[in-house]
């Protein structure tokens, strides 16, 4: 049984169910919209371009679903796709795409779309967001299509790195020393006690994302002047926050579990994480990690899992782990109870990577003055690109995020997310820097 169905059965009962999947990223920036803001947090990559990254959907869903974007897919981009025997999902498209905003908000405003999901109404079609919002929940009323997955209610409150640290300090689950702070009186004792061990502190929002919503804080002068600046935006919202320590890591995990509907818990994989400066920024699969860490996963899925299902939750988790210089292993950094950007690898592990081979999934950043056709991009990549039956080579698994933020007369930021597929880890670190370099290329050649 794939992922997918997998899925569908915990969540569903049933393996064989239709989703309907919306890319709705950062979704976050919805469930926090009420609470106070750290200084600097409105700070971001361009909202068009996160907004494409629902095109990842295409090789997530699986032949019966759909896949909802916010524009047409390049038609190279669809047969390659296809070529590699991927993309076999329905695709329906927003009436209007309104950059700014992401496709479930698009999806609300689109008439004719909201008839045609009205219309797949079955009894066993479901709406599939990466997380479920109140803006979800309005177009399940509009098109009667139920949810798959619990409330917005339940949702936003998991995935609340308050949450995360109340779960594990109650749960005795070994986590970095850190406070959750909701008041300013909290947050100020909170940095004086954590900044008197001597060492740098990390204050994030409770809802923050991508790296966004965080600050670090290495003197009890910036953290009172952090609490001073707080203090004047207390009428923005509520203060939801946490203090942590700073910890010296060695490298990043993410691994996934499901939680069923009875309230078991399914593990299903482990990635290497990459980030810079708390943004995601890739992953490597699969990593090689002692056999008692591994465990250790295990062991802690099953503990935050049955949490998250006495919560209301059942569906996909995601979690944030640590592993330190001196080798501690911090198995929950932060739960993300929604599809991650882990998720949409899944199904280009199950197909296109074989025993033995290696992995590295990330986002060529790149400087675009005009739009580009997929074409360009394959003629560009060449031998890189993987192709049926080539068995390695860098897979292109998100093209519309390249011309997303694309505005006439000006350069602009572009993505083109990637999945370099080889035989060693080596190799495909190679893999994806050489096809990093010719994109640049194609990109500055413009």
């Amino acid at each position: 049984m794939s992922f997918i169905s997998r899925l569908k059965e915990s969540v569903t009962g049933d393996s064989g169910a239709h989703y309907v999947f919306l890319g709705n990223f950062e979704v976050e920036r919805i469930w926090g919209a009420d609470e106070a803001k750290l200084p600097g947090s409105g700070l971001s990559f361009s909202g068009a371009t996160v907004n494409r990254m629902e095109e990842l959907g295409l090789l997530l869903a699986e032949r019966g679903d759909t896949v909802v974007l916010k524009g047409a897919v390049d038609r190279d981009y669809l047969a390659y796709l296809r070529e590699l025997g991927g993309a076999g999902a329905d695709v329906l498209v927003v009436d209007e795409n309104v950059p700014e905003r992401n496709v479930s908000e698009d999806a609300l405003e689109s008439p004719v779309l909201l008839e045609r999901l009205a219309a797949m109404d079955d009894g066993r079609t479901f709406l599939a967001p990466l997380g479920i919002s109140e803006v979800e929940e309005r177009l399940s009323e509009k098109t009667g299509l139920p949810l798959a997955g619990p409330s917005a209610d339940v949702c936003r409150r998991v995935n609340g790195k308050t949450f995360s640290r109340e779960l594990t300090d109650g749960t005795g689950v070994r986590t970095i020393p850190g406070s959750v702070c909701r008041t300013l009186q909290e947050l100020s004792a909170a940095l004086h006690t954590h900044l008197a061990a001597g060492t740098r502190v990390v204050v994030k929002e409770s809802l923050g994302v991508s790296g966004r919503g965080m600050t670090v804080v290495d003197s009890i002068h910036k953290g009172e002047r952090l609490v001073r600046m707080m203090a004047r935006r207390r009428a923005a919202g509520p203060l939801s926050l946490t203090v942590e320590q700073w910890v010296d890591k060695d490298y990043d995990l993410n691994y996934q579990f499901v939680v069923d509907r009875s309230g078991q818990v399914r593990f299903e994989e482990v990635k290497k994480a990459l980030t810079e400066n708390g943004v995601h920024r890739g992953h490597q699969f699969p990593p090689p990690l002692p056999p008692g860490l591994v465990t250790e996963l295990h062991e802690t899925s099953e503990v935050v899992g049955r949490a998250l299902h006495a919560e209301g939750y059942t569906g996909l988790v995601g979690v944030d782990a640590l592993v330190a210089r001196d080798g501690t292993l911090y198995p929950c950094l932060e739960i993300n109870a929604r599809l991650n950007m882990a998720t949409y690898q899944n199904g280009i592990a199950e197909r296109f990577v074989r025993a033995g081979q290696y992995a590295l999934a990330g986002a060529v950043e790149l400087r675009v003055s005009r739009a580009h056709r997929f074409a360009e991009v394959r003629e560009a990549l060449g031998e890189l690109l993987l192709t049926a039956g080539s068995g390695t080579g860098v897979l292109v698994n998100n093209f519309a995020t390249l011309n997303a933020a694309v505005t006439p007369g000006r350069e602009s930021h572009g993505r083109v997310y990637a999945v370099a597929i080889a035989d060693s880890a080596e190799e495909s670190r190679h893999l994806l820097s050489s096809a990093e370099r010719r994109l640049t290329e194609m990109t500055c050649g413009a």
